[in-house]
């Protein structure tokens, strides 16, 4: 498992080949019916169901808030794939993307690091990823929680406006 985020347009998590595709209006009422729509279909025990939806919405999310700064004459285009072992996810939105993401990668570093000296006095100055643009509901939750959740990573493009993830799932029982 990779502790920050990548970018790189020859990943093998950019292959969308053997995806499944989706194009959504970005909507931000819309965001839980998007993710529903997306992974009906998918079988993994009950509690991964429940996580995998929390970030397939958190995804769609960012590409439909800051991405696409909730216009709904602009996209966010899916490509997906949820099978009982595995989980594929691509979002792409028509945004100007994550420019920040080797200071997002500090942060994160430096935040977890804190974490692991169990240091929660420093840790306070790392607890929230803000930027000039960041709104009093941002804080970044939604990509620290990516980068542990998705044990094959996250990747953007090298535009920024692509972000690809992947996850196996455990095959413990339950």
């Amino acid at each position: 498992m990779n502790s920050e985020i990548l970018v790189s347009d020859t990943h093998p998590l950019m292959a969308r080949k053997y995806l499944n595709y989706a194009e959504f209006k970005s909507d931000y009422q819309q965001i839980r019916y998007y993710t529903l729509l997306l992974v009906k279909h998918c079988r993994p025990k009950s509690d991964e169901r429940l996580l995998l939806e929390q970030q397939v919405s958190e995804i769609i999310k960012n590409a439909i808030k800051h991405g696409n700064e909730c216009d709904p004459s602009r996209l966010i285009k899916v490509w997906y794939r949820f099978t009982v072992n595995e989980a594929r996810l691509i979002v792409e939105d028509e945004g100007s993307g994550f420019q920040d993401i080797e200071k997002w990668n500090l942060f994160n570093s430096k935040r977890q690091e804190y974490i692991d000296k169990e240091d929660y006095g420093a840790l306070m100055s790392y607890a929230s990823w803000r930027t000039a643009k960041s709104d009093t509901y941002d804080g970044g939750n939604a990509m620290f929680a990516a980068i542990e959740y998705w044990n094959q990573g996250v990747v953007y493009s090298t535009a920024r406006n692509t972000v690809s993830l992947g996850k196996v799932f455990s095959l413990d029982p339950i």
